[in-house]
């Protein structure tokens, strides 16, 4: 019995590591460990600048190893289960696609111990991103110079309490996800932005459910050290996350926390939570058996079983043998491409988009800007992150490649996801013509060319959706919460104009994003 279990451990361990492996081989893997060493870099600001990603009030900690550890950690865990859910979203997809699921539903491999080592995969990749943020803040630490001395427990300890669980549960949540048809698709990818959100909100205060991101306990570390230096708290409010400060802070030596057998307790309840979560799909998920999508073949009338068809893929033997003829078929070719858009659009999109511009017609003036332009503009997020991957999500790139312009047919897709930007917030464009907002207007043309260019080169780059999907929101919602550096829409305003970025600076970006899905088209087809 012990052998058993111990073949089969091992069994999903070298499945778990084979998974990883294929993954760790990607150039998106190697990008996010990229992103981990700057997000290290940005976790621990030069003292001489403006910006801090973790105060408390008018102070901060000095860059001792404590300090730096616990906060390279929680700006870590923030990034991870944010960013990494869309790193390691997708795997059961790509089994499906690829054919590697029909092989495994034919091991005795079973559903749990699938989604087991699924998890343990999850958990590899997430768990080498916060180890590059790990070795990233020695460096950072010795790079500030406040402090020379280098304690490895002190450092690494908030990783192993506050980041790695974390890790755990964002692992398990992609994987639950993938694992539920509802949520396996764009619209997953949406929801956990929002409930991202709200754990990054409300899991900093002290009733946060199983001791939320774990910040609590180190707000509370710090304020007994700076009691026991009589410094003043009166109205000293903890703040997470990167701020651009007015004038520098003060700073206090901490020492670091030590965790009391109650947030032990909580980190560890995370984890088996996690590992819950990562095996509830076991329930439904019927591990590629064809037999548990749909009806089974039915025998042959002497009672032998039927044979299953095996999938066979379309085969291309190359362009089409037609003669080109010059003409003007480009705004069939447009007209074609917003259908592919937007096909598949269910009937209440279409009704909630018909509401928003009706209510573009009716709100006041004043809240067209702050309210209905962003609503307009994150409702279709989802069709524009199919800009620049249908074709290779649907396998079509071989047969497109006998296209005799692409250029045109990429000008074509940009253009339809233009339409689409512009249609969903026509009215606020119609009530700022109407009164004479003239900045509005261009903020308004400035973001129209943005979103579908910036959908294009995410999509075209990345082959993939997610990328998308986890870039605009983030970036809508800074937009629709007040702050002017980001604000590409035009949503804020100062005394009546837009306090963004000037209209041209955001459409002279739009254009170089869209040279660079030229510029990658060329390439690809050169390489070709």
């Amino acid at each position: 019995m012990a052998g058993g279990t111990a073949m089969t451990a091992g069994r999903l361990g070298r499945l778990a590591l084979a998974d990883f492996r294929e993954r760790a081989r990607r150039p998106a893997y190697v990008l996010t460990l990229a992103a981990a060493v700057g997000l290290g870099y940005l976790a621990v600001p030069d003292p001489g600048t403006r910006w801090v990603i973790m105060q408390l009030g008018d102070y901060r900690g000095r860059y001792n190893s404590a300090y730096t550890g616990t906060a390279t950690a929680l700006a870590g865990a923030l990034w991870l289960t944010l960013g990494g859910f869309y790193v390691v979203r997708g795997t059961i997809t790509r089994d499906e696609a690829t054919g590697v699921g029909r092989l495994l539903a034919a091991t005795p491999l079973r559903g749990p111990g699938y989604l087991a080592a699924k998890f343990l995969s999850n958990v590899m990749v997430l768990g080498s991103m916060a180890g590059v943020l790990a070795l990233t803040a020695p460096v950072m630490q010795l790079a500030r110079g406040e402090s020379d001395t280098i304690e490895p427990g002190r450092l690494l300890l908030p990783f192993a309490l506050i980041a790695l669980p974390l890790v755990a549960v964002t692992a398990a949540a992609a994987l639950l996800f993938d694992a539920t048809p509802p949520l396996r698709k764009g619209l997953g990818n949406v929801i956990w932005f929002f409930v991202w959100l709200a754990v990054a909100l409300g899991g900093q205060g002290p009733g946060a459910p199983l001791g939320g991101i774990g910040v609590h306990g180190v707000v509370a570390s710090m304020r007994a050290d700076m009691t026991a230096r009589h410094l003043d708290l009166s109205g000293q409010e903890f703040s997470l996350g990167l701020t651009y400060i007015d004038r520098p802070l003060r700073t206090f030596v901490w020492d670091g926390f030590t965790p009391s057998v109650d947030f032990l307790a909580t980190r560890l309840a995370l984890i088996l939570a996690a590992a819950v979560a990562a095996l509830l799909p076991a329930l439904w998920f019927g591990r590629f058996d064809p037999a548990r999508g749909g009806a089974p073949p039915q025998p042959r009338p002497d009672g032998t079983p039927a044979p299953v068809a095996a999938p066979t893929a379309p085969v291309f033997t190359g362009p089409p043998r037609t003669v080109v003829r010059p003409g003007g078929a480009f705004g069939r070719l447009l007209v074609g491409e917003l259908r592919i858009l937007l096909r598949g659009a269910p009937r209440w999109w279409w009704a909630v988009a018909a509401a928003i511009t009706v209510a573009g017609l009716v709100v006041p003036l004043s809240a067209v800007p702050r309210i209905v332009l962003p609503a307009a503009w994150i409702w279709p997020v989802l069709i524009w992150s199919r800009l620049g991957t249908q074709r290779h999500e649907y396998g079509v790139e071989s047969l497109l490649g006998g296209y005799p312009a692409p250029r045109r047919r990429t000008l074509a897709e940009w253009l339809s996801g233009l339409a689409v930007t512009a249609l969903a917030a026509l009215t606020p464009l119609v009530r700022f013509v109407a009164a004479a907002d003239w900045a509005g207007v261009g903020a308004w043309a400035g973001g129209a060319l943005f979103v579908p260019s910036l959908a294009l080169a995410l999509g075209t780059l990345s082959r993939s959706h997610r990328l998308f999907q986890a870039g605009y929101l983030p970036l809508w919602y800074a937009t629709a919460n007040g702050l002017p550096l980001l604000d590409f829409m035009g949503a804020v305003r100062t005394g009546g104009h837009p306090a963004g970025p000037p209209a041209p600076a955001v459409a002279a970006l739009s254009a170089l994003l869209l040279g660079a899905v030229f510029a990658t088209g060329a390439a690809r087809r050169g390489k070709g």
